[in-house]
């Protein structure tokens, strides 16, 4: 399973890289404005500094809703480097911009997907990411790791190329889970990813290896 790091901070992206694990970014607008970047033009040139740090696909989200504007809009983020991914949302326009983009070689990520069916549509229309937004489900007494279970397997069955995506992930327990469900990607902050360092007995076995290296 590949790690993404969810954010658009370049220290933390920079952290995650350095850790030796990283595969991709995944950002949104508001994880750009929660980094103070506003405009078009500081927005295109974080994109493209994120380029430079990381060598794997970065998703870079529309902000139009409708056909034509997210089509002008994806081509001018890819247009930005090769490894741009434009991230579309689960809209009856967002699949027919997915279809287009697919037919004309830019690569996708379709967003806010919550439901098995709208990850067929996604698939059906050639998306190279889908993200079922996990996090988000449990909010609503719903289990988000049982949904990238049955998406899946209805990949698998039907022979999908698309990758699963799972986003919206709150704790490193929500990594592991969906590694088991057959994700085959995570995005989450850097925190999340942290926490897979941590075990009790890891810290208290090192302790004890320290202690006893000061007596040799």
């Amino acid at each position: 399973m590949k790690f993404f790091i969810d954010t658009a901070n370049l220290a933390q992206i920079k952290e995650a890289h350095d850790l030796g694990v990283l595969d991709g970014v995944t950002t949104n607008p508001s994880l750009m404005a929660k980094e103070g970047i506003k405009g078009e033009a500081n927005i295109l040139k974080h994109y493209a500094d994120i380029c430079e740090l990381v060598d794997g696909p970065i998703s870079a989200e529309v902000l139009s809703t409708d056909f034509k504007s997210m089509v002008e809009e994806g081509k001018k983020l890819a247009a930005i480097h090769p490894n741009i991914v434009v991230k579309v949302p689960m809209i009856k326009d967002g699949v027919k911009a997915l279809k287009y983009f697919t037919d004309n070689g830019i690569k996708t990520n379709c967003t806010l997907v919550f439901s098995a069916g709208q990850a067929i549509l996604a698939a059906k229309a050639g998306a190279t990411f889908v993200s079922p937004f996990i996090g988000r489900i449990d909010d609503s007494s719903w289990d988000g790791v049982e949904l990238i279970a049955q998406i899946a397997q209805i990949y698998s069955i039907q022979g999908f190329k698309t990758e699963i995506l799972a986003a919206s992930i709150r704790n490193a327990l929500h990594i592991v889970k969906c590694a088991e469900a057959g994700a085959d990607i995570c995005t989450c902050p850097l925190d999340s990813i942290l926490g897979l360092l941590k075990h009790p007995l890891t810290d208290i076995g090192l302790a004890k290896f320290l202690e006893d290296a000061k007596k040799m």
